[in-house]
């Protein structure tokens, strides 16, 4: 069965709602970040430039299918790459309906450190060191890096979209180099739990660095998968 669009009255006040909690607890600053939903006939997107903790429901960006604005404030540039990530989730187990980008400080840190070398371009930003991170979030392609708002950067997300998925493994989550994560799911409520699970591990994997050499194992990232539909 198909994920099911939002209401976009539903959709308006939780991006408002979300935007404003992420924003005063810390995992967005200043005017960085932005959030999008889909709707049945286009999207909504906060504005560029604009602070997730003082969103407006009625000044949200609202576009058409094509990504065209039809009404309020400015989308933000990132629509590009939003686009580019409903478009290559859909025919997967776990289609967005909602993303959320952040820069949010324990993520960055970890992609700081992989550009020393020890997470490759087409590797993975963390290992499986929790079973909640596993359940919940799953794998995360970290994307070489690209200026913001650059196409490479939505090419790289949709192919590791296509890529994962063809592999038996759908994605939720990507990192993209020294900027920070994209995650998606079916409301923005959903995708702020997957955030909010993925910044606590890599906040774990920094004040316990020896973490990343002892992973779960096979055999109990089978017994997540068997036992809650774990996605790793």
């Amino acid at each position: 069965m198909a994920t099911p669009f939002l209401d976009e009255d539903f959709a308006r006040a939780e991006i408002c709602r979300v935007g404003r909690s992420l924003f005063e607890r810390g995992y967005v600053h200043a005017t960085a970040g932005n959030i999008s939903v889909r709707l049945a006939d286009g999207y909504l997107i906060t504005p560029t430039d604009a602070c997730l903790g003082t969103l407006e429901p009625a000044r949200l960006a609202r576009l058409d299918a094509e990504g065209r604005q039809l009404a309020g404030d400015r989308g933000s540039k990132t629509i590009v790459l939003h686009r580019r990530i409903y478009a290559a989730s859909e025919t997967t187990a776990q289609p967005a309906r909602c993303i959320i980008h952040t820069h949010s400080t324990h993520l960055v840190a970890c992609s700081l450190r992989a550009a020393a070398g020890s997470v490759p371009a087409e590797g993975e930003l963390l290992p499986p060191i929790t079973p909640y991170f596993v359940m919940k979030v799953g794998r995360v392609p970290h994307i070489a890096y690209q200026r913001p708002g650059a196409p490479e950067a939505a090419d790289a997300v949709a192919e590791a979209i296509t890529r994962y998925a063809a592999a038996g493994r759908p994605i939720r989550a990507v990192m993209l180099a020294r900027l920070g994560p994209n995650v998606w799911h079916d409301s923005p409520a959903a995708a702020m739990a997957v955030l909010e699970e993925l910044e606590e591990t890599a906040r774990l994997a920094l004040l316990v660095p020896e973490a990343g050499h002892c992973p779960l194992d096979e055999a109990r990232i089978q017994t997540l998968r068997d036992t809650f539909g774990a996605s790793w």
